[in-house]
């Protein structure tokens, strides 16, 4: 289909209208694309529209990707707007018990400099970048129709209205013809499903043995001229969690003043709790102590039963694009589990770095759209292959690592090269990846290499002459034989 650059305008449509799509969305709009916007549920701003987990999902966490992803999508009101309803999280609070019976809180901050990731509700994200689509001409936004199927090679797509039946009582159907589709309609994606017809995929789908369960720890009532901060009952400023070695407790701060809280745990458990709901209480005060406190025993109950007990999965795949027509990005493209809070960041991410290959071809032909998709899928397969692994370690670290003395060691030692030290460059692979924009795979090699050097330092410390004469002085002085040694060493 021949297409003059000059005269016609490059047709853009997007499926899904999530924070990643409606991002897309922006980016594209601000190029001048005619941009329309297909999304199967209800506008997102409406309370009544019902998610597709059917809850409000696990609490997002905004970070230095994110953040740099919407500052270059073009309006600087967008981000500050975005901000006004964030709080700022310093770092992680650890609750646990002593064995004498007393409740502690242990603060382990992100990042030795003191910056900070930012909670940030889903849906006030959401409508603020809905509505910022809203006021351009050249955007068209379109609920309730569902992609049911799609020809890259024509460019067309089909979709069925919900809530619109034809004379046979079935929904009825439209056909859009494009130029370019971008998938962001998550991880059981329609757009990577029509894909996958037409290109040779690589695909790899996991659920971990984990489930996830929301609860809610609610805000103080304020009396009159009291501080608002008060209303957390709670630290505001940080990630809270209880780790217990096979699972999870975590709250994370909204800005009403409530917790929106995250129980992870092996499906065995809940099929166990499942079994006799009473028993929940119990539960949380032998693994989560200090939670009953937050949340009454009857809300808990209420909670676990009336809540869903969902899965995680983590996709991985490659290629995330066909010739000139596809590409698909954020959960569609790489879905992975929460315990990095990078999912949204990494997929807000892939339109700046998508958008910097249209940018490298800023024609509207074909051949130059071909070669910008074909760039991003081999540049940024290792980013999201890696940031998929690392969030499924990261699992490890939030429910037991963060109480190992190893793990606070080694934190201890990258913390303190990178503040006195700063000539080195070192920084802890948190750091690097939550409070920078290098790619996630240079993260890892710098990662690993650092690992290596800190391992030979330290056996280098504990086999040298120094040491090992101070360790033999020691043990020959506890045994009473110091005067026994060899002359060498006594000289």
């Amino acid at each position: 289909m021949a297409q003059d650059n000059k005269d016609k305008r490059q047709r853009t449509i997007v499926i899904g209208a999530g924070p990643v799509g409606t991002l897309a969305a922006l980016y594209a709009a601000n190029r001048g694309h005619d941009v329309e916007v297909y999304e199967l549920r209800s506008d997102l701003r409406d309370p009544q529209t019902v998610p597709l987990n059917f809850t409000k999902s696990i609490n997002l966490a905004l970070s230095e990707r994110g953040i740099n992803a919407i500052r270059q999508s073009g309006p600087s009101a967008l981000l500050e707007k975005i901000f006004n309803d964030t709080i700022p999280m310093v770092g992680r609070m650890i609750h646990g018990e002593s064995s004498t019976g007393d409740l502690y809180e242990k603060s382990q901050n992100y990042d030795v400099h003191g910056r900070a990731i930012y909670a940030v509700d889903r849906g006030g994200l959401n409508k603020a970048l809905l509505d910022e689509l809203d006021s351009m001409p050249n955007v068209k936004l379109v609920f309730n129709h569902k992609l049911t199927g799609a020809d890259f090679q024509k460019r067309k797509a089909w979709f069925e209205i919900s809530g619109n039946p034809g004379t046979d009582g079935r929904n009825r159907e439209v056909e859009v013809d494009f130029d370019l589709m971008i998938g962001a309609d998550g991880a059981h994606s329609a757009a990577r499903y029509h894909l996958m017809k037409y290109t040779r995929m690589d695909y790899q789908q996991e659920y971990i043995d984990t489930l996830w369960c929301e609860f809610q720890i609610r805000p103080k009532e304020l009396r009159p001229g009291e501080d608002p901060d008060a209303r957390f009952r709670i630290s505001p400023n940080h990630l809270h969690i209880w780790p217990g070695k096979d699972f999870m407790f975590i709250a994370i701060p909204s800005f009403d003043g409530s917790f929106t809280c995250t129980l992870f745990m092996p499906s065995e458990n809940f099929v166990t709790l499942d079994a006799t709901p009473s028993s929940v209480p119990s539960f949380f005060n032998k693994y989560f102590p200090g939670v009953t406190s937050l949340i009454s025993p009857a809300d808990l109950i209420s909670s676990f039963t009336n809540n869903p007990h969902l899965p995680l999965i983590s996709i991985k795949c490659n290629p995330y694009h066909f010739s000139d027509s596809i590409v698909i990005v954020g959960d569609a493209a790489h879905a992975m589990v929460p315990f990095y809070g990078q999912g949204m960041n990494a997929g807000l991410e892939d339109i700046r770095i998508l958008f910097s290959f249209f940018d490298k071809y800023p024609s509207i032909l074909p051949s130059d759209r071909s070669k910008a998709l074909a760039e991003y899928s081999a540049f940024r397969k290792p980013d999201a292959h890696v940031i998929n692994d690392l969030a499924l370690h990261n699992y490890v670290e939030m429910r037991a690592s963060t109480v190992s003395p190893t793990y606070a060691l080694r934190k201890w030692l990258e913390e303190n090269l990178t503040l006195y030290v700063p000539s080195l460059g070192w920084q802890t692979k948190y750091s690097r990846v939550s409070f920078g924009n290098e790619r996630y795979s240079e993260v890892m090699r710098k990662s690993e290499r650092q690992g290596r050097l800190l391992v030979i330092g330290l056996v280098g410390c504990l086999t040298s002459p120094v040491v090992f004469g101070g360790a033999l002085v020691w043990w020959r002085w506890r045994k009473g034989k110091l005067l026994e040694w060899p002359g060498w060493l006594r000289s």
